[in-house]
């Protein structure tokens, strides 16, 4: 694919999903996400035919330019878009799918210092918020959307909507998402929820009162029939004895 032609796509994507964008010369020369994307492709040419400091500063100065740092061997998709483009860190090893659209601030980035394939991969048509960070060897599949703010450490299936800190999939192919069941056989990042642990505890508190008192309520209702039942006979024991010792009983004056 030509470079004119990649230029016309990106201008078009840009029209598409920014309701304030004008006529196709304003966005060529006033989208900062554009021009780091455009500068994107001679730096990985650069990186990938091993002239990898000149790559290297060169990102660095569309990073100055642009607000926007990409490194030099992340492999980006097609129409990409980054809107507002301040405070954008795409990674050495990210995998950017097509279709994608990245908001300011957002992070695609690790969580130490691994080696090899450490930074997210992103499917086509990801929706990353703004603020939100995406961070280790994770797959996020196609069609998600991840809400600002968020920081994700997990795999995300496709068509799902995540949100919070750490990311959970709170929608998934259109339905409500209570409670999440995670594949031990697929690669999970390693860190803690106390919101969600928390959560999980007062459920369980909550089942455990509700059975209690149940059992209390059953106990009570016995208790209370049993004291009827002994006030009933208390009554008819003080009546017999309260008759004179010649008296015929009530069932002898009914006969």
């Amino acid at each position: 694919m030509s470079f004119i032609t990649t230029i016309r796509e990106d201008i078009n994507t840009v029209q598409t999903h920014d309701p304030a964008a004008q006529n196709g010369l304003v966005i060529f020369l006033s989208y900062p996400g554009l021009h780091a994307k455009w500068a994107h492709t001679p730096e990985h040419w650069l990186w990938n035919h091993g002239l990898h400091s000149i790559a290297r500063v060169m990102s660095q100065f569309t990073r100055f330019m642009t607000g926007v740092e990409i490194h030099p061997a992340a492999q980006i998709g097609r129409r990409l878009f980054i809107d507002h483009a301040m405070g954008v860190v795409i990674g050495e090893t990210t995998i950017v799918g097509d279709d994608c659209v990245l908001y300011q601030g957002v992070t695609l980035g690790g969580t130490g210092k691994e080696c090899g394939k450490r930074h997210p991969t992103l499917g086509d048509r990801v929706t990353v918020g703004t603020g939100a960070k995406v961070l280790g060897n994770i797959r996020i599949g196609d069609d998600v959307k991840i809400g600002g703010n968020s920081v994700v450490v997990k795999d995300v299936p496709s068509n799902s909507t995540v949100v919070g800190v750490p990311g959970r999939v709170v929608r998934r192919a259109g339905c409500r998402v209570l409670n999440e069941n995670m594949d031990r056989r697929e690669h999970r990042e390693s860190m803690p929820d106390p919101v969600q642990e928390q959560s999980l505890l007062n459920r369980e508190g909550i089942v455990g009162n509700q059975r209690r008192i149940e059992e209390l309520e059953q106990r009570v209702a016995e208790l209370t029939a049993l004291v009827e039942a002994l006030a009933t006979q208390g009554a008819d024991q003080e009546r017999d004895s309260s008759m004179p010792p010649n008296a015929p009983s009530a069932d002898n004056a009914r006969r």
